[in-house]
């Protein structure tokens, strides 16, 4: 007698939609740090029932990007500079790898790749600024050739969305960090893995501690010498 199977319903799909929406207004600080939100409230204005909004929301609080609020409910999940070095420290390894493998395919990054970046930086879309970034670093990952260095970056790279999207607009160096994309993918494609895999950790560090300093300016903007009578 074959086995009954219990019918699969959409519903896993809807509760990803409402994480990748949530996630994203968190990226982008349409929901800041330590701002409640409720079951509820997000149900009512995403238009869907309360359980994918559940799920959604324990997803989150399982990756960090929510939390315990006083008393009860939940709250957006305040950012941490010391956490955010340690993520880059991880970043900047897998990067480093992944660019000396792609190096030795002599990888060429596709141009338009590069232009969606600049584009991105004189505009004021910090999403766009974000996913031109991430098309960037997920070019480099699947030139690599190896499956798991992207598997093992994904993590990360949820939260460096929220972290670039809580500072990018007051990030004045954009220019220049495309300029370092374009001399890592210069470098990859003439197959030298060194350079490439050097350039690319300078530019993971460089990019952690400016976004250290600059959000422990957004989350503390007194300490800013600029704002000193």
């Amino acid at each position: 007698m074959p086995a009954q199977l219990l019918q699969l319903e959409a519903a896993p799909d809807l509760v990803d939609r409402v994480y990748r929406t949530l996630s994203d207004a968190i990226s982008d600080g349409s929901l800041a740090p330590g701002q409640r939100i409720t079951q509820e409230d997000i149900a009512q204005q995403l238009a869907v029932s309360r359980q994918p909004v559940l799920q959604a929301l324990r997803l989150l609080k399982k990756d960090g990007f929510v939390q315990d609020a006083p008393g009860r409910g939940l709250q957006v999940a305040a950012l941490d500079p010391g956490w955010i070095r340690n993520v880059y420290q991880v970043r900047g390894a897998l990067d480093g790898l992944a660019a000396r493998l792609a190096a030795r395919r002599r990888f060429r990054m596709d141009p338009a790749i590069l232009e969606q970046g600049r584009r991105a930086v004189r505009g004021d879309n910090v999403k766009a600024m974000i996913d031109a970034d991430l098309a960037f670093h997920a070019a480099l990952y699947e030139a690599a050739g190896n499956p798991l260095i992207e598997q093992s970056a994904q993590l990360h790279w949820r939260h460096l969305r929220r972290v670039m999207g809580a500072v990018l607009q007051q990030l004045g160096q954009r220019e220049a960090v495309w300029e370092e994309h374009e001399a890592i993918a210069r470098a990859i494609a003439a197959g030298d893995g060194d350079t490439a895999a050097r350039l690319i950790e300078e530019h993971s560090a460089h990019a952690s501690d400016n976004l250290a300093e600059r959000l422990a300016l957004v989350l503390n903007p007194a300490s800013d010498p600029r704002r000193q009578p």
